[in-house]
């Protein structure tokens, strides 16, 4: 939960988000792409209000969660793929050709038939942005892209991001993928704590991971 009154203005190509685990980065992004609206104030992307036009929102603003499979439904990518332009209302033949291109762009075709269980986590999560960007959104949000993924995947991940022409907002815990941004927010406990370049938001981060660690604890001595 975000606690704090702020005006926030996004407008960086690469902009991530640090913090520790339940601080409130899920909900920023969430509120970004209007899957969530605030309890006081608004949020507006291109103009457009996340609670009066929420549909328009969502549609220029994609969503990558941490584990793609709370986002694919369908049994094969390719069908993944398909489902998402079918929010375009496009033609079938249109449909298949661009579906094709999107599958392509992103060097999975080889795997758009294979079952979504059978891929491993990195495939799955490049599948996952490809269903996003399907439609072309104008800006993507991803919830800890890489959290799940090793480290060939985790690079992977970060270079097919670092080449999409989209505004990108991402939260993570990698701190190397945080510095390949323009801009970092620090969240600690429902506040933004920092906004700036990203190695003094990194910096901030690592002091304030340091005071946590430093903090009394339950004295577990006599314990099991």
């Amino acid at each position: 939960m975000l606690l704090q009154p702020l005006t926030l203005t996004l407008s960086e190509r690469r902009v991530s988000i640090i913090g520790a685990n339940g601080s409130g980065k899920s909900t920023l992004l969430r509120l970004i792409n209007g899957l969530r609206t605030p309890s006081a104030g608004s949020v507006a992307v291109f103009g457009r209000d996340t609670r009066t036009d929420a549909r328009a929102v969502r549609q220029s603003v994609g969503f990558v969660f941490t584990d793609p499979l709370s986002q694919l439904v369908m049994p094969t990518g390719r069908e993944d793929v398909e489902l998402s332009l079918r929010a375009r209302k496009l033609p079938t033949a249109e449909r298949l050709r661009r579906g094709e291109e999107v599958l392509g762009r992103f060097g999975i075709q080889h795997l758009a038939d294979r079952s979504i269980y059978d891929l491993s986590g990195g495939e799955r999560q490049v599948l996952a942005l490809a269903v996003v960007l399907a439609v072309e959104p104008r800006v993507l949000v991803a919830d800890e892209p890489t959290t799940l993924l090793d480290l060939r995947n985790d690079a992977l991940v970060r270079a097919l991001i670092a080449g999409l022409d989209q505004q990108v907002v991402f939260t993570t815990h990698n701190l190397d993928f945080a510095l390949e941004s323009e801009r970092t927010l620090v969240i600690d406990d429902g506040r933004i704590v920092f906004d700036g370049p990203p190695p003094d938001a990194v910096a901030r981060y690592r002091a304030l991971a340091g005071r946590s660690a430093d903090a009394p604890g339950l004295d577990r001595t006599n314990g099991p």
